[in-house]
């Protein structure tokens, strides 16, 4: 099925030519800085129209054998944009806050040869969470700001996961710090990104939930939480008192220092030969 949606500023400039060809020419004429990732069939880079940034996502057939590779994985193979377009719209509904996508299209016949495009607005400036709190353990920073921050992060994972989405991965690097204004515990946001593989159902499997509780968790291993930190974000993520999680959670809680310990292990022996990348 073929699909299209427009809107400004792309609808003046796409609105009488082929949206799907100016993508892909976009695409190819991108200086090697303005690419930010080119991998698996899936190609991203940043623009700009009259000084505002966007992000232009291509994608082009991911072809057969990758999608029986996946099948056989037990997993659903992601096919085009449009499941990125969908998670962008559940999170508007669940007011999750994330990208505002002004582009989409689709279009080919078999899913190995299906083409599609994600254009969303760039969130700048911004920071996301993994490089901003990257120093906390060495450089604490004011106690308030980190409380408001778990707290606005739990308080994200929770709309999300009692919504119905989950979101493959949740990591710290996944969440964009707004700089402007700048953030102050009274006054901040976060907002979700790279929702590529999320997963959108009427109710989120607790398995799924856990994933990405442990994801999260791994991500957030060194950078200097305290035991209150933690019961913070319980509080904001599970609805009652924090006893009566406490209490009802504790497989949970046991879950996630298992997997975020196995996380972390699996993580290091990856990137033993390059230190010097972050997760």
């Amino acid at each position: 099925m073929n699909q299209l949606v427009l809107t400004p500023p792309l609808s003046t400039l796409w609105g009488d030519t082929d949206a799907f060809a100016a993508a892909v020419a976009l695409g190819r004429e991108a200086a090697s800085g303005a690419v930010v990732r080119d991998l698996e069939g899936r190609r991203t880079l940043r623009f700009e129209i009259d000084g505002r940034g966007y992000y232009l996502k291509l994608q082009q057939g991911v072809g057969w054998g990758r999608i029986a590779g996946e099948l056989l994985r037990l997993r659903a193979p992601i096919l085009g944009a449009s499941n990125e377009w969908r998670a962008i719209q559940t999170c508007h509904a669940l007011r999750v806050p994330t990208m505002d996508a002004i582009a989409y299209g689709e279009r080919g016949n078999g899913p190995a040869k299906r083409e599609s495009f994600l254009v969303t607005a760039a969130i700048e400036p911004a920071v996301d969470l993994d490089a901003y709190t990257r120093e906390w353990r060495q450089s604490p920073p004011a106690p308030a700001l980190k409380r408001a921050l778990v707290a606005e992060v739990a308080r994200i994972a929770r709309r999300m996961h009692e919504g119905g989405m989950n979101h493959r991965d949740f990591y710290l690097c996944h969440f964009l710090l707004h700089l402007d204004p700048p953030p102050t515990p009274q006054r901040l946001r976060l907002s979700v990104i790279d929702l590529h593989r999320a997963q959108i159902r009427p109710q989120t499997p607790r398995r799924w939930r856990d994933k990405d509780l442990s994801a999260l968790y791994f991500s957030a291993l060194d950078i200097g939480l305290t035991r209150r930190d933690k019961l913070r974000f319980l509080r904001d993520y599970f609805p009652g008192p924090l006893r009566e999680t406490l209490k009802h959670e504790q497989p949970l809680l046991r879950h996630l220092e298992k997997e975020a310990a196995r996380l972390k292990l699996r993580y290091e022996r990856k990137f033993a030969s390059r230190p010097a990348l972050q997760k």
